[in-house]
C-alpha cells in the first residue's frame, strides 16, 4: 500500500506529464532589429552619386540613381557641375503631393537663345539653360535582368511585383523584363511636358505627400532625398495651380546644387543608408509587416511598399 507521500512523488516524476513550455522569444521591433545590424548591413553614400542642394534653410542630400535613369542622372551632374541650378528656385509647392525647383525664367531665356543665337554665348547660365532642357529619351524603365531586387509582395496595384533595388523602392514585371522606380516619400524626379521625351532634368521635383503611385513609368525618377526632407516638406503652399506660387517674391532661392564629390571632404555630409539585400533588411520589412511595438492594439500583417522606411543614419567623418 502506497503512502500519500509516494502518491504524491509519482505524480510529480510521471513521465506522462511535459514540462512548461518555455516561453517564446519576443520577435524584435523596427528599433531593435536596427539596432542589431552590423557594419556589412549598411553602405557609405558614394560622393558621385550624391547632390547638396543648399537652401537658406539648410543642406538637403540626395542619392541618384544611375542605374535606372543614368542620361538624366549625369546630365543633372553636368548642370550641377556648370553652375546651372545656383541661384534659381522652388516653383511649386503643391499640397501633399510635391515641391518641384527650376528656373523661373527658363522660357524668357530659352526663347531669346532661339531669337539670337548669340545669347547663350553672351550668358553663361542661359547656355547651360539651353543644354540642360535638350530633351532626354525617357528612363521610365529598364530591364530587369542582371539588377538585384528584394521582393516585398507580389500584391501591388501598381506593379506585378514590389520590392527593392539598390536602396530604392521599385516596381517589376518579370513578363515583360522590365522594372523601375516608384513614387514613394521623397523620391526625386524629371519633370516633363506632354510628350514622353521633353524631360532632362532642368526641373525637378521631390515627392512631399502620400505616394503618387500613378505617377510610375510615366516620369523618369532619378533619386531620392536622403536628409533634409523637412526643409521642403514645411514650404509654404503654393496657392496657383498645381501650388506654383504666383508671385515672384514667393519663390524660394536656391543657392546652389553641387556633387557632393566636388565638395571638400571636411564640408559634406556623413551619412550611410540601410542595404536592402541583406537579411537585416528582411527583418526590418518583417519588423512594419507585424507591428510588436507595445502601443499596437491589432497588427494588420501588411505593410505596403512605401511604408518601408529606407533607414539613413550620421556616422562620424573620416580623418
Amino acid at each position: 500500500m502506497l503512502g500519500l507521500g509516494t502518491v504524491l512523488l509519482l505524480t510529480v516524476l510521471s513521465p506522462l506529464q511535459s514540462p512548461a513550455p518555455a516561453a517564446a522569444a519576443k520577435p524584435p521591433t523596427t528599433a531593435e532589429v536596427i539596432a542589431a545590424t552590423k557594419p556589412g548591413d549598411w553602405r557609405a553614400l558614394d560622393p558621385e552619386r550624391t547632390l547638396y542642394l543648399e537652401l537658406d534653410s539648410g543642406r538637403v542630400v540626395i542619392e541618384l540613381a544611375p542605374s535606372f535613369a543614368p542620361k538624366h542622372v549625369e546630365n543633372i551632374r553636368t548642370l550641377a557641375r556648370e553652375g546651372y541650378y545656383d541661384g534659381l528656385a522652388i516653383l511649386r509647392a503643391q499640397e501633399n503631393y510635391v515641391v518641384q525647383w527650376g528656373d523661373p525664367h527658363a522660357e524668357d531665356e530659352q526663347a531669346e537663345a532661339q531669337a539670337d543665337d548669340t545669347a547663350s554665348d553672351a550668358k553663361p547660365k542661359a547656355r547651360a539653360m539651353k543644354h540642360g532642357a535638350r530633351a532626354l529619351p525617357p528612363e521610365f524603365v529598364r530591364p530587369a535582368k542582371g539588377l538585384d531586387f528584394t521582393t516585398l509582395t507580389k500584391i501591388d496595384g501598381y506593379a506585378p511585383e514590389a520590392g527593392f533595388s539598390q536602396g530604392f523602392p521599385a516596381g517589376r514585371d518579370p513578363r515583360r523584363g522590365e522594372a523601375w522606380l516608384a513614387h514613394c516619400y521623397a523620391m526625386v524626379g524629371a519633370g516633363r511636358g506632354n510628350t514622353a521625351d521633353s524631360g532632362s532634368g532642368a526641373e525637378l521635383y521631390v515627392v512631399i505627400g502620400h505616394s503618387p503611385r500613378h505617377l510610375d513609368r510615366n516620369i523618369t525618377l532619378v533619386g531620392r532625398v536622403v536628409h533634409g526632407m523637412e526643409r521642403l516638406t514645411t514650404l509654404p503652399r503654393g496657392t496657383g495651380p498645381l501650388g506654383f506660387y504666383e508671385q515672384p517674391a514667393q519663390h524660394v532661392p536656391l543657392r546652389s546644387i553641387k556633387v557632393a564629390a566636388d565638395v571638400p571632404q571636411p564640408e559634406r555630409t556623413q551619412l550611410e543608408v540601410m542595404r536592402t539585400d541583406t537579411p537585416a533588411f528582411a527583418a526590418l520589412v518583417e519588423s512594419r509587416r507585424i507591428r510588436r511595438e507595445e502601443w499596437f492594439l491589432v497588427s494588420t500583417g501588411h505593410v505596403e511598399l512605401c511604408n518601408v522606411p529606407l533607414v539613413v543614419r550620421p556616422v562620424a567623418a573620416p580623418r
